[in-house]
């Protein structure tokens, strides 16, 4: 295997993910070379629009799946909070590496933290799930859409065209921009995404060799807890539109699983919990989960 294209956004947060695990790979396969194929994708080209009315997170796939499946990539580093629960046929999920801290973080134009806002104070987000749970905590803030990447989110924030954000704390992490987080939210104040933390490796199936080298560099304590954070979306069909979130740890010999989720206007907000011994076949672990996800649903 002389030489393999791997496939990924060109934002600055896609770019620097994409290259550490390529980093890690080739520490373990020092033969390997690696070569970037950066793809523009239709999450990426829409960016005058809030992801709930163009199809959601989805769109930042579309395009690189297509360059799997057409050879033009052989393996893709994504965002696993931007993978729906079901993926093309052919293609897999061929490694989760280790999980990076999966809360979310506020950033607050003078470095207040969320009960210091001032009242009235706008929160820029786009995602529903944020907005619904720090509304909870502060009913007086006023949420308005704020998309663009981590360095025009914060910008924004910082000249003042919102009061506060919410980011993923992983992705400023990854950029060497902890330091810019105002405060870190417990999972109590704001429940994360289905997966935010973890990357997805994906690959084709029948790519055989190159799964394995891929496999190298999992974490099972990562790829356990997204299996079943995903699980839990694909049991209350989540997009876009819905505010959902899963949050698995393992906890000694336990798996905690906690979950959310609202109608879209942010009504029927209801959630779930539950434990099991980590040590459980992964078949059993997804069926759990699924359960606890189909109990979200229906309560």
């Amino acid at each position: 295997m002389p030489k393999v294209v791997v496939a990924t956004r060109k934002s600055e947060l896609a770019l620097a993910q994409c290259r550490m695990f390529v980093r890690a790979l080739q520490a373990q396969h020092p033969d390997l070379e690696v070569e970037e194929l950066h793809v523009v994708t239709t999450g990426d080209r829409i960016v005058d629009r809030p992801l709930t009315e163009v199809g959601g997170k989805g769109l930042f796939l579309k395009e690189i799946e297509e360059a799997l499946l057409d050879g033009a990539a052989d393996f893709a580093v994504h965002s696993m909070k931007d993978v729906p629960p079901d993926l093309h046929p052919d293609l897999c999920i061929a490694c989760v590496p280790e999980r990076e801290d999966p809360r979310d973080v506020l950033i607050s134009q003078h470095g207040e933290k969320l009960a210091e806002l001032p009242a009235g104070a706008t929160l820029g987000t786009s995602s529903l799930r944020r907005a619904l749970q720090l509304t909870r905590a502060r009913p007086d803030l006023t949420v308005v859409p704020l998309r663009g990447n981590v360095g025009t989110r914060i910008r924004k924030c910082r000249e003042g065209a919102v009061q506060a954000t919410v980011l993923a704390r992983a992705g400023l992490v990854r950029l060497g921009l902890a330091h810019e987080a105002s405060e870190v939210l417990a999972p109590e104040q704001c429940l994360p995404a289905v997966g935010q933390g973890c990357l997805a490796i994906e690959a084709r199936k029948s790519d055989e060799e190159l799964g394995a080298r891929l496999r190298s560099l999992q974490d099972p304590v990562a790829a356990v807890v997204a299996s079943v954070e995903r699980a839990v979306l694909g049991a209350v069909e989540g997009d876009c539109r819905t505010p959902v979130a899963a949050y698995a740890e393992k906890v000694g010999d336990e798996l905690r699983l906690r979950a959310l989720l609202a109608n879209p206007d942010g009504t029927r907000l209801r959630t779930q919990e539950a434990a099991i011994a980590f040590a459980t076949e992964a078949a059993s672990l997804a069926s759990w989960a699924h359960e606890l996800g189909l109990r979200l649903k229906n309560a």
